[in-house]
Order: C-alpha cells, then sequence, then structure tokens
C-alpha cells in the first residue's frame, strides 16, 4: 500500500515544486492516516490545507478509497 502511496505522491510533487514547495511522505498509521510533510513554500502557504484536501488526499484515495484521511505534520 505504502508503494502506491509513493507513486500518487510523486503525480502530486511536480505542481508542488513548480510553486516552490514539496512533499514528503512521513508514514502510513495503523488506522489508515496517511502522515506527510509540506516543505518549502508549501509548509508556511496558507493554501496548504487546502491543497491537502482537495489535491493529495483524492489522489490518494483513488488509489486506496480506505484511506481515511490525509494530515500534515512537522
Amino acid at each position: 500500500m505504502e508503494e502506491k502511496i509513493l507513486e500518487a505522491i510523486g503525480q502530486i510533487r511536480p505542481f508542488l515544486q513548480r510553486d516552490g514547495g514539496d512533499i514528503e511522505f512521513v508514514e502510513l498509521t495503523e488506522d489508515l492516516v496517511v502522515k506527510v510533510r509540506l516543505q518549502g513554500h508549501c509548509a508556511g502557504c496558507p493554501g496548504a490545507r487546502m491543497t491537502l484536501q482537495n489535491v493529495v488526499e483524492r489522489v490518494i484515495k483513488e488509489s486506496y478509497p480506505e484511506i481515511k484521511c490525509v494530515e500534515a505534520v512537522d
């Protein structure tokens, strides 16, 4: 499952990098929460929460609908 999550993040990464940001996979918890770390401009961006929910979570859930949510960690 983690491999598919990494593939999904790989699809998103170029868009974030284009705007000076990046994303790092941290872990998949036992209760199916994906934890990621936003980096660069994304880390302090006011729109990061929206990007996380509307883009990152959507793309990951397309591969694994059973994922409960995606959370950012520091």
